[in-house]
């Protein structure tokens, strides 16, 4: 019988399925619902020391349907971390543990480029009962006048210095979340690991416009008449996610054995998180997925999963983790592999035209005469 239960840098899950950090974990309140439904860990809305500075507009999200209009394919928010004073954040950490012990709860973190606060938001959320941390070098808008999000992750020499910061300090796994907006993804996760990180979350939302209304001939969405450039998510962005999860994977196999890698992107069903898990991931991360079905979405996702690894006779995750990868090679070995096949399949060819066109043996004596080719050998005799 399979089993969905993983340990990730020692972290006990009793499945991979996991809240991606943003709305579905913005409060004590949808944290603890998560545990109840069955999700194997939760990473909380990004917090930082100092909420003041972080105020909300609204509308903040867009979507993009299918043709049909029945489904969103795409999801698009210009919503900033957490507007919530710390010191409530701590408290319902503290709570959220005290209610929930054996669920794994993970804080993820942004700060300014300022090791006193790295160091300060880690220690203190050690002190509150966190299991684990996420740092945000990803969030692609928002605050980046003060450096924070995708404006740190893009470069990885700050990141592996941040890194090394929160390292120096931290008793609990620390997993970085990857920016995509990058033209190399592996070179930051790279960063990441040498800073001491046990793992890397990839990816977060693209940066991205929905549309343009050619009514208003605004752009949305439209607050006071005007936009921002934000993150897109959902289903669309997964064949992205899953590039950039193969990506660092097969750096990770080759450079970093043992460390892990959390999936993020487009995942709504267990069929998507079995692709990703196949490209290397140790958990895959939700957040539009429930935005979009709910919490209760995670049961339905654990039997799909649990589906697939019945059909191919996998009784762990480990059994499959990064089991495609070695699927992948270049564009000039493929061509290479198909001239290959198309060479031998040419040659059989000729051969077998050759020995059809070739005149038949007469046959001398009657040892000579087979079953096979009896009526060519008839045929044979005939013209001699």
């Amino acid at each position: 019988m399979p089993t969905l239960a993983t340990t990730v840098d020692g972290l006990n899950l009793p499945n991979p399925f996991v809240i991606g950090s943003g709305p579905p974990g913005t409060n004590l309140n949808v944290i603890t619902r998560a545990f109840r439904e069955g999700w194997g860990a939760v990473i909380a809305k990004t917090v930082s020391l100092d909420s003041s500075k972080v105020v909300n507009v609204a509308p903040r999200y867009a979507k993009f349907h299918a043709l049909d209009r029945k489904d969103i394919v795409g999801w698009e928010n210009i919503e900033l971390i957490s507007d919530r004073p710390f010191n409530i954040w701590l408290d319902e950490f503290k709570k959220c543990k005290d209610q929930h012990p054996d669920g794994v709860l993970i804080a993820s973190i942004m700060e300014e480029y300022n090791r006193d606060a790295w160091t300060e938001i880690v220690e203190r959320c050690e002190g509150a009962g966190v299991d684990s941390f996420e740092l945000n070098f990803s969030c692609p808008h928002g605050l980046p006048e003060r450096k924070m999000g995708a404006a740190m992750g893009e470069n990885p020499e700050v990141v592996e210095e941040v890194c090394g910061w929160v390292m120096s300090v931290a008793k609990k796994p620390v997993w970085a979340k990857m920016t995509p907006n990058v033209t190399r993804i592996a070179e930051p996760s790279r960063a990441a690991f040498r800073g001491g990180c046990q793992g890397v979350s990839a990816i977060n939302t693209i940066r991205s416009i929905m549309s343009v209304n050619l009514e208003t001939l605004r752009p949305e969405p439209t607050v006071e008449g005007f936009t921002t450039p934000g993150g897109y998510s959902g289903k669309a962005v997964r064949p992205i996610a899953l590039r950039m999860v193969m990506e660092i994977a097969t750096m990770i196999r080759s450079e970093f054995p043992g460390r892990s890698l959390s999936g993020i992107g487009g995942i709504e069903s267990g069929d998507d998180a079995a692709q990703f898990i196949l490209l290397g991931a140790d958990t895959t991360q939700v957040c539009t997925g429930v935005m979009k079905f709910g919490y209760e979405s995670v049961k339905r996702m654990c039997d799909e999963l649990l589906a697939f690894m019945e059909k191919h006779k996998f009784e762990t995750l480990a059994d499959f983790k990064g089991k495609s990868l070695d699927y992948f090679t270049t564009h000039a070995e493929l061509v290479r592999m198909q001239g290959e096949r198309k060479a031998k399949e040419k040659a059989a060819a000729a051969e077998k035209a050759a020995a059809a066109e070739a005149p038949q043996k007469m046959v001398a004596a009657d040892g000579e005469w087979s079953g096979d080719d009896f009526v060519k050998q008839s045929d044979a005799l005939a013209r001699g």
